[in-house]
């Protein structure tokens, strides 16, 4: 019996020091994606700080997202060309702020842009996100 005893009480030991050795978190070999590829570059709109107060934006339109209003970033003026690949990159946190994270628009020649808040849904600017 007591044999028996040890016998359960060992496999109980080392079940759970091998169950929390795995749920450590990642190894050095998992994948993380840092871009996402969006389309290639096809033209850019920009509104004044009249639409929106105080904000100029850039409304880009790629062969993947083929409609303006989808993608927004800050700015006056957007250099990117056209047929340039697209990415979209999360950088660390937003002002500050733990656990908030930001992305931008970038290209390969590294033109990036700060994405905005900011989509045209049913004829109305909307935040979908707020810093």
């Amino acid at each position: 019996m007591k044999r028996f005893l040890f016998l359960v009480i060992m496999s109980l030991t080392i079940s759970c020091s091998i169950s929390k050795r795995t749920s450590s978190g990642p190894d050095k070999g998992d994948f993380y994606l840092t871009r996402r590829y969006i389309g290639r570059f096809m033209d850019y709109r920009h509104t004044g700080p009249e639409v929106i107060p105080g904000t100029d934006l850039i409304w880009i339109k790629t062969d993947i997202v083929n409609n303006f209003g989808k993608i927004s970033a800050y700015g006056t003026k957007c250099n990117f060309s056209a047929g340039d690949k697209i990415y979209l990159k999360s950088t660390s946190s937003v002002s500050g702020t733990t656990g908030s994270f930001g992305y931008q628009i970038e290209n390969d020649s590294s033109i990036c842009y700060t994405v905005s808040e900011y989509q045209y849904a049913n004829k109305t600017f909307v935040r979908t996100w707020s810093q």
